[in-house]
């Protein structure tokens, strides 16, 4: 079964890129390569048991389990070990990756707090698009009495665009709501 945004990117996006940059073979044109979902958990150092709790969280926003990432050098100023574990990612492809897009730009941007659009100059140069979350309440399979602190995400959407200009024009096309600056 094909997702409703996906089913959009190969109706009506793909042509538009076509038209617009004049590519000559199909597999020129853009496409949502993946999406990363990473989430920081500091106080993870002195509780253990905040590790879980983001794991759970980023579990119901993605629909997949994400993976615990570790430390790689001590530092001694955070009380900071190697190996402990101090955050979740989890990495979005596919049918899951379009569903999480889906979600993302109808359901939880909206409800940003004084939301105005995301930035337009977000992008890495390589036609890639990062942007930062503060609080995990955006999203609706978040249960806010359930939530015992507010933590921020990072969701990168990679993309196989060439230039910023590629990459902009295809997450127009999945109607991200870019503000005009």
């Amino acid at each position: 079964m094909t997702v409703r945004l996906h089913e959009k990117y190969k109706k009506e996006i793909t042509n538009i890129l076509k038209e617009k940059f004049n590519y000559k073979n199909d597999l020129e044109i853009p496409k949502l390569e993946k999406v990363i979902i990473n989430m920081g958990v500091g106080e993870a150092v002195k509780d253990s048991k905040k590790i879980e709790i983001a794991v759970k969280e980023i579990t119901a926003i993605s629909g997949q389990r994400p993976i615990v990432t570790k430390s790689k050098k001590a530092n001694a100023s955070f009380k900071l070990r190697e190996g402990m574990p101090i955050g979740v990612k989890v990495t979005l492809r596919k049918n899951k990756m379009y569903e999480f897009v889906d979600r993302f730009v109808n359901i939880a941007l909206p409800r940003v707090r004084d939301f105005r659009g995301v930035n337009p100059k977000s992008f890495d140069g390589n036609g890639n698009y990062a942007l930062g979350l503060k609080e995990q309440f955006v999203f609706p399979e978040i249960e806010y009495d359930n939530v015992d602190s507010v933590r921020g995400m990072d969701i990168i959407f990679v993309t196989t665009a060439r230039s910023d200009d590629e990459g902009k024009e295809l997450l127009n096309g999945f109607d991200f709501p870019f503000n005009s600056q």
